[in-house]
């Protein structure tokens, strides 16, 4: 049986170019590793559901969202605000 999602990335690309791949079944999981991917400075190549890459306009939508949810955390600390005003005052997504 497939796993829903799987992602292809380079975890180190400055140090080797060696393509892991994560498989998930959960799309708020998926989501969470993207994140951790983009703020890891992680190559992402390739993210499929049900063994089928993503087009390039659903590819970039999950990563604008995963991004997204970085900025927000990190102006939520920074600024000791709630996800709230983050929100009202950025307009990213708590």
């Amino acid at each position: 049986m497939l796993s829903k999602f799987a992602i292809d990335y380079v975890a180190l690309p400055r140090h080797h170019s060696r393509v892991l791949t994560q498989h998930l079944d959960d799309p708020v999981a998926l989501e969470e590793f993207l994140m951790h991917l983009l703020a890891s400075g992680a190559r992402i190549r390739e993210i499929r559901h049900e063994g089928s890459p993503f087009a390039g306009s659903q590819f970039d939508r999950l990563l604008k969202v995963a991004a997204e949810r970085i900025a927000s955390g990190l102006l939520r600390e920074s600024l000791h605000v709630d996800a709230i005003a983050v929100r009202d005052r950025f307009g990213l997504a708590a």
